[in-house]
């Protein structure tokens, strides 16, 4: 059975720091097309980050470039997002997906 299990949100200042993880099981992450995701209040879900399976390149959404940095760590079955310079618009619920299977998503608010 496919399951991502994110974690690592929380409540933070603006332009301070936070590490996502997403743990998979079920599959393997590294042969699999995986990212990134959020959604805030209001608003769709948008792609934020992600690996590609063809090559191993990665995406960064405009916003996020600079200042995201997406992560794998192929023997612990996971990926990271780190974010640094979080910004309140930032603020969302982050989702990874792969498989076409979501976790249950970690909050980030970033509010002083």
């Amino acid at each position: 059975q496919v399951q991502l299990v994110e974690s690592g949100g929380g409540l933070v200042q603006p332009g301070g720091s936070l590490r996502l993880s997403c743990a998979a099981s079920g599959f393997s992450l590294d042969n699999s097309h995986i990212g990134w995701f959020r959604q805030a209040p209001g608003k769709e879900r948008e792609a934020v980050s992600c690996f590609s399976r063809s090559d191993g390149s990665t995406y960064y959404a405009d916003s996020v470039k600079g200042r995201f940095t997406i992560s794998r760590d192929n023997a612990k079955n996971t990926i990271y997002l780190q974010m640094n310079s979080l910004k309140p618009e930032d603020s969302a619920v982050y989702y990874c997906n792969a498989l076409g299977v979501w976790g249950q998503g970690t909050l980030v608010t970033v509010s002083s």
